[in-house]
C-alpha cells in the first residue's frame, strides 16, 4: 500500500486520520483560525492557523521530522496547508471533508475546558 505522505499528495478519511494520529504514526495539525479552533477541535490536534503558516510561521516542535495530517473545516485550507508544508520538505496529507466530516463520522470534538465542542 502506498503511503499518503508523499510531499503533498493523497488524502485520508477522518477515521484513518484519527487512527494514525491516535497511534502516533502522524501529527494532526488544525489550520483553522483561532475562533474556529476554540469552538471545537480534535483532542490530539495541534493548532497552527493557515494564515500564520502562509506567513512563514514556525511549525510546532512536535511536527518537526514527523508526517503531518492537516485539517480545516471542509478541506480547502488543509489542501493549501499541505502544499505549504510540502514546500518546506514536510511529509503531509489532509483529511477529506475536514472537521465537518470528522464530526459527522462521530469522532471526538472538544471545546473549551475539555467540554463537547462544535465545528465552526
Amino acid at each position: 500500500m502506498l503511503s499518503p505522505f508523499r510531499r503533498g499528495s493523497g488524502r485520508l478519511t477522518p477515521q484513518s486520520s484519527h487512527q494514525r494520529t491516535s497511534d502516533g504514526t502522524a501529527v494532526l495539525l488544525d489550520v483553522r483560525e483561532t475562533p474556529e479552533w476554540n469552538a471545537g477541535h480534535a483532542p490530539e490536534a495541534l493548532h497552527l492557523p493557515l494564515s500564520r503558516l502562509a506567513a512563514g510561521g514556525s511549525l510546532p516542535a512536535a511536527v518537526r521530522g514527523r508526517p503531518v495530517i492537516t485539517i480545516c473545516r471542509s478541506g480547502h485550507r488543509s489542501r493549501q496547508a499541505v502544499r505549504l508544508l510540502a514546500a518546506r520538505g514536510v511529509q503531509a496529507t489532509d483529511v477529506t471533508g475536514g472537521m465537518t466530516a470528522w464530526a459527522r463520522a462521530g469522532l471526538p470534538v472538544i471545546g473549551p475546558g475539555g467540554s463537547n465542542g462544535v465545528v465552526a
